[in-house]
């Protein structure tokens, strides 16, 4: 049995004591097992659903804990030490939704995300496409017009979640609007909705205890009403401001498990007559860990403090609308997931040839920290987006 109404735990910093012991006692040291491939273990998450806290930042008026993204580097972080996969499932219905939260109808708002806060559910954002890869103004996934329903034809490749999600936002382009940037839209489909058909799970390098799917949609037909308000490809760039931030905040959480393990290895491995950690040269590569670890750390924070402070606005629907991607996110994640791999390499060198064996699990946390440079685009679209919001004069900028 579980609480139709389970009570948020109190405080954040409760929260993050209730995720590090649930981390610990429940996800760690079962690395073989979630490294499987086998399907995401979601009884699992149930405790955290029974403590309120499995979609922790859903606002409070909605059944929700109601916790900033501040707030979530740290919960993320704990869960990324204990399992990255987990980290990305638990985090990632943060994408779809608080696109709901911020541009839903308030039918839609009351309606799904009481639901996913009352019975611990999950959401999925669907974007990406075979031709279109991360370049969404090339989407072919259409959407029709007819009556008061709106109709989508087409396919998704890459969305994590949505094989058990208990709805999908779906970004197709309609034909039928004069300004272009009108005829993008994100919409919201109840996974059960005839039409819509989980074609595949990918079999993934990393973060394997996770679940990405490849979705068909078929005259699937849903209510006018169910899409979002603005603009589709700037609803999903501010939508990414959440998710980018918090999955570089999974790297943070790799990278001190690895820099744990590293430290226990050098503890109890003999050298010359002494230990591995009594080595300078070995010492100064940990030194150097600690302080990209406390970078990583305070950059995920400087970002997710910014969104934090726009999220307060009253108006910050539409200024998130105005400003679309966050400089600080995208700098967040880029760094973290670069930072991130340079520590799991090394750490991986420090244990000779044994780091090259999958006897050691340093090779899955350097599959699972290679994906925070890949997933939501990839380092080289960032760099370009950067670049040209950022970097360009402004009366260049795109």
């Amino acid at each position: 049995m579980h609480p139709e109404n389970p009570s948020p735990t109190s405080s954040p910093q409760e929260a993050l004591r209730a995720f590090r012991e649930f981390a610990r006692t429940t996800l760690l040291g079962h690395d073989a097992e979630f490294d499987s491939g086998a399907e995401p273990p979601l009884e699992l998450y149930r405790p955290l659903h029974e403590m309120g806290l499995l979609n922790w930042w859903l606002p409070k008026e909605y059944g929700g804990a109601g916790f900033g993204l501040a707030d979530s580097v740290d919960i993320v972080s704990e869960l990324a030490y204990a399992d990255a996969g987990s980290a990305f499932t638990l985090l990632i219905s943060i994408l779809s939704s608080s696109m709901v939260s911020l541009y839903g109808s308030p039918e839609l708002k009351k309606e799904f995300l009481t639901a996913m806060a009352r019975d611990g559910g999950y959401s999925a954002a669907l974007g990406s496409e075979r031709e279109a890869g991360s370049e969404l103004i090339n989407l072919t996934t259409t959407l029709t017009k007819r009556g008061d329903q709106v109709v989508l034809n087409g396919e998704k490749m890459f969305s994590t979640n949505s094989g058990f999600a208990d709805y999908l936002i779906v970004f197709a382009r309609s034909t039928g609007e004069r300004e272009k940037a009108a005829s993008y839209h994100a919409v919201l489909v109840p996974r059960d909705t005839p039409g819509t058909r989980v074609v595949k799970r990918w079999d993934m390098i990393g973060l394997r205890s996770a679940g990405t799917y490849q979705v068909s949609f078929t005259d699937c037909a849903v209510h006018s009403g169910n899409v979002l308000d603005g603009p589709g490809l700037k609803v999903i760039e501010v939508g990414l401001n959440s998710s980018r931030i918090l999955i570089g905040a999974i790297a943070l959480g790799v990278a001190r498990r690895i820099r744990d393990m590293c430290l226990d290895y050098a503890i109890r491995k003999p050298l010359g007559g002494h230990t591995l950690i009594e080595n300078a040269v070995f010492a100064g590569k940990l030194g150097q860990m600690e302080m990209q670890i406390d970078v990583m750390r305070n950059q995920c924070l400087a970002a997710a403090r910014e969104y934090d402070g726009i999220m307060a606005l009253d108006d910050a629907p539409a200024v998130l609308l105005q400003r679309g991607a966050l400089r600080s996110a995208l700098t967040a994640k880029m760094f973290c997931g670069q930072t991130g791999f340079q520590i799991a390499t090394v750490g991986s060198e420090m244990f000779g040839g044994l780091g090259y064996t999958t006897d050691m699990p340093i090779s899955k946390y350097l599959r699972d920290i290679r994906a925070v440079t890949i997933v939501e685009a990839g380092d080289d679209v960032l760099r370009e987006l950067v670049f040209r919001r950022f970097v360009l004069p402004p009366d260049r900028r795109i």
